[in-house]
């Protein structure tokens, strides 16, 4: 329809706008999609709503929020031109300065308005510019709510409740000539404090001390405190209505003379670009993937070590949820990692679906039994596992340690950790990354400042000024602002990224890039080169150590974690057989032969004769002392080694007493009992019911198979195209019924709008109405109500009408529907033009 008239409300703007203009809209702010609305009307209330306003404002970007903010204070409505005034200014005190910023506004300023349009936040010709009221009301300033900009009322807003007495003193006070009237005095004193010349005039006549006090109030915040009888200064400034009375001891300086000692800026500082960032280092790229590979390898080993050092059962968990402060210790004790660092691979275990509590009376956490799957993919396709897992995860392990609002400690693995915008955040920096050429570390300041550019309400108001004495002598609020969520996820971001091998040396990986990019399987092939084959084979050394120049084979690895400890990490790790680690392999069922096979066939060097003695000699020892349930007994068929150990004093705790020659019986537990002979440096072995030696693997304990845990989205999901397209189609469909042109009748207005009013009729003439329609093929208008008591309007050409039914074309649903007449609360036929 080729209409000049401008749209009068939101709605009839949105009515105006394509197909693919309102898809646009829906995209952007997909909160307007559930449910579907009826018809653009109803779109038009739903997306002047508070919760949906916000939340398009918390997705602006920095210039596209100060173009709102200044329509906030900006008269309703404003020409296009008074907005590019109020981001500008008149340029009287920048000069050169202000022409470069004056032209960067400029050149951004139309395609800021036009997100703010595409989000049905602002509407309008731009000779009529205006912001949805809801918007305004969140952006405009208040005592109660200051606006970002630091204006404060209008003179007529701070004037409001000023009796005209005073009013008029304030006229004569700046030279004004007196009025008759309230409204004609708010008026005149407005247009002195807008007109540049004589506004110029009336402050060089002020005090010098008045023009500091301006100053300290001019960019914000307007308010400020004085005593009951105030300064000279303070009092010319009170008596000129430079200063408007907000309370007893309260003041304001008004909106229209803050302008005009800003040069007209709404903003102090305008920023129409987004910062640029700043790199630190130019490395060499592949360098960069090498030491991303590196960290990538040494991620998966610790989570690997994570899973086996809960395997057969982690630590129990809290009663409110979470790991103790102690079990963490612990863990990253074992881990050889600091606490924090231990809670980030704990939380990713968790979020990867490798860890979740078993679910028992006694409950702890455990793999699952998606872990053996895991451990058995190839090393690049488990760390796109894990960083898949992370890109999604809005558990944020940073958090641990802190507290949540109720000052409780937030705990790993605990409830309150998830953020939403965890994810948003994460992408969002290694969007920032890949924007840079290969092998570039960015400056992780210039990194903050981007990332408040781009979402500045999401934290927070941008930092504000250092806050200004007020005219009394006090401070009139501001401050600095502590560092805002957004920020500190994108620390955590840097940190965690380079941790996991997503970037190296500051610089993102080629592997992160191809996940990114292309997904999982391309990021798998770039990082499986760099990456060290597993090795089937150790370095014995004479000094009872083996060497793993690399990563074992998992077998290989699991068998030597069993017969050695762990001495040292790194690129190669140091194994150290000892007495009690080659005594917990034959507790788990080897015997000396296997072990001294397993030796000889994984070592790429002899093995050491100390090595093969300290086997045999254990080997030896093992088992002669057997220990059993009585509460406990220990048996042996050597006379003299029971009397030895009855002799040593460190037995009295044992409180030991002799049943025959070859037993002796104990009150205390076998498993304390076994420990106790063991540290004394005895080797026994706990033996069954039968008089058999029984065996002591680890057993591994899982959890019934688990799911990961499901992300907490920020806000609904960004519809598909086929949704967009489906939901453009319905609401214009929606509105074709809502507006169409009726026939007047006698008893029902011609046309209910976009209010949806449903037409009226009764049963009869609801029948005769529709026959006539069928017999004639004329469209009609009819109110609908379905099974659920949903009511809706549509538009119907009459086919067939028999039985109870009327079968129709639907032209708001473009097909052949049937209605029972019983739900179809009135028709009208339609106009002729319609």
């Amino acid at each position: 329809m080729g209409t000049t008239t401008p749209p009068r409300t939101l709605a009839e703007a949105l009515r105006a706008r394509g197909d693919d203009s309102l898809a646009g809209l829906l995209r952007a702010r997909p909160d307007l999609l559930n449910p579907v609305p009826n018809d653009i009307t109803q779109l038009a209330t739903r997306a002047g709503t508070r919760a949906s306003v916000v939340r398009a404002l918390e997705h602006l970007h920095r210039f596209a929020l100060q173009t709102a903010e200044a329509l906030a204070v900006a008269p309703d409505p404003a020409p296009y031109e008074t907005l590019l005034s109020l981001l500008t200014g008149d340029g009287l005190d920048d000069g050169e300065q202000h022409d470069d910023a004056g032209a960067a506004i400029t050149a951004a300023l139309p395609g800021a308005l036009a997100t703010l349009r595409e989000q049905a936040l602002v509407w309008g010709e731009d000779d009529r510019l205006r912001l949805v009221r809801t918007a305004r009301e969140l952006l405009a300033p208040s005592p109660q709510h200051p606006s970002p900009t630091g204006l404060g009322p209008t003179v007529a807003e701070a004037t409001a409740g000023m009796s005209p007495g005073r009013l008029q003193e304030i006229l004569t006070a700046t030279g004004l000539p007196a009025t008759h009237d309230p409204v004609s005095a708010v008026a005149a004193l407005s247009a002195l404090f807008t007109d540049r010349t004589r506004m110029a005039e009336l402050l060089d006549s002020a005090p010098v001390e008045a023009l500091s006090v301006l100053d300290r109030l001019v960019w914000g915040p307007p308010y400020g405190e004085v005593t009951p009888n105030p300064t000279p200064p303070v009092k010319w400034l009170r008596d000129r209505g430079l200063l408007l009375p907000v309370s007893t001891r309260t003041v304001v300086l008004p909106r229209e003379a803050a302008l005009h000692l800003r040069a007209g800026r709404a903003h102090r500082v305008p920023e129409p670009v987004p910062p640029a960032l700043a790199a630190v280092a130019e490395r060499d790229p592949q360098a960069v993937d090498r030491a991303a590979a590196g960290q990538a390898f040494t991620a998966l080993a610790t989570v690997e070590e994570l899973l086996k050092l809960w395997n057969g059962g982690g630590p129990t968990i809290l009663r409110a949820g979470g790991l103790s402060v102690r079990e963490l210790k612990r863990t990253a004790t074992a881990l050889d990692v600091p606490e924090p660092i231990a809670a980030f691979w704990v939380e990713l275990a968790y979020g990867a679906g490798l860890l979740a509590s078993d679910g028992e009376t006694d409950e702890r956490y455990a793999p699952t039994p998606a872990s053996d799957e895991w451990l058995d993919l190839p090393a690049a396709d488990r760390w796109t596992h894990l960083a898949t897992a992370w890109l999604a995860a809005t558990r944020t392990p940073g958090l641990v340690g802190g507290q949540d609002a109720k000052g409780r400690a937030l705990s790993a693995l605990g409830p309150e950790l998830d953020r939403s915008a965890a994810p948003d955040v994460r992408r969002r920096v290694l969007a920032l990354f890949a924007g840079l050429p290969p092998g570039t570390a960015p400056d992780p300041e210039t990194l903050l400042r981007r990332l408040r550019w781009e979402r500045p309400l999401r934290g927070g108001p941008a930092p504000a000024a250092p806050a200004a004495p007020s005219p009394g002598g006090t401070t009139s609020g501001g401050g600095a602002e502590g560092t805002d969520l957004r920020s500190r996820l994108a620390l955590w971001t840097l940190n965690e990224a380079e941790l996991l091998g997503i970037t190296g040396r500051g610089a993102l990986s080629s592997q992160a890039r191809a996940l990114l990019e292309e997904g999982e399987r391309a990021a798998a092939a770039f990082l499986a080169p760099l990456l060290p084959e597993p090795l089937d084979h150790v370095l014995l050394q004479a000094d009872l150590t083996a060497i793993a120049p690399g990563p074992l084979e998992r077998p290989l690895a699991d068998m030597l974690s069993v017969l050695a400890d762990v001495e040292s990490k790194g690129g190669a790790t140091v194994y150290r057989f000892t007495p009690g680690s080659v005594r917990r392999a034959l507790d788990a069922g080897r015997a000396a032969t296997d072990l001294h096979a397993f030796l000889a066939a994984h070592s790429r060097t002899p093995v050491p004769q100390p090595l093969s003695y300290l086997i045999d000699d254990v080997a030896r020892r093992h088992g002669h002392l057997r220990i059993g349930a009585a509460s406990a007994y220990v048996r042996c068929d050597d006379e003299a080694v029971l009397n030895e150990i009855l002799a040593d004093r460190r037995s009295t705790g044992l409180r030991l007493r002799r049943l025959a020659p070859t037993v002796l019986a104990s009150q205390a537990d076998p498993g304390p009992l076994l420990e106790a002979l063991r540290d004394m440096g005895y080797a026994p072995a706990a033996e069954s019911a039968d008089g058999d030696v029984l065996i002591t693997r680890a057993g591994a304990r899982r959890t019934p198979p688990r799911t990961p845990p499901v992300p907490v989205p920020e806000g609904p999901p960004v519809p598909d195209d086929t949704l967009l397209g489906a939901a453009v189609w319905a609401i214009r469909a929606g509105d074709t019924a809502a507006t169409v042109a009726r026939k007047e009748t006698p008893d029902s207005p011609s046309s209910p709008g976009p209010s949806g009013a449903l037409p009226r009729t009764t049963p009869a003439e609801t029948l005769a109405t529709v026959q006539a329609a069928a017999m004639t093929g004329a469209t009609v208008w009819i109110g609908y109500v379905n099974a659920d008591g949903a009511a809706s309007q549509r538009v119907i050409a009459p086919v067939r009408v028999e039985g109870g039914f009327v079968t129709a074309y639907d032209h708001t649903a473009d097909e052949i529907r049937t209605y029972p007449l019983h739900r179809i609360t009135g028709v009208a036929e339609l106009a002729e033009e319609a």
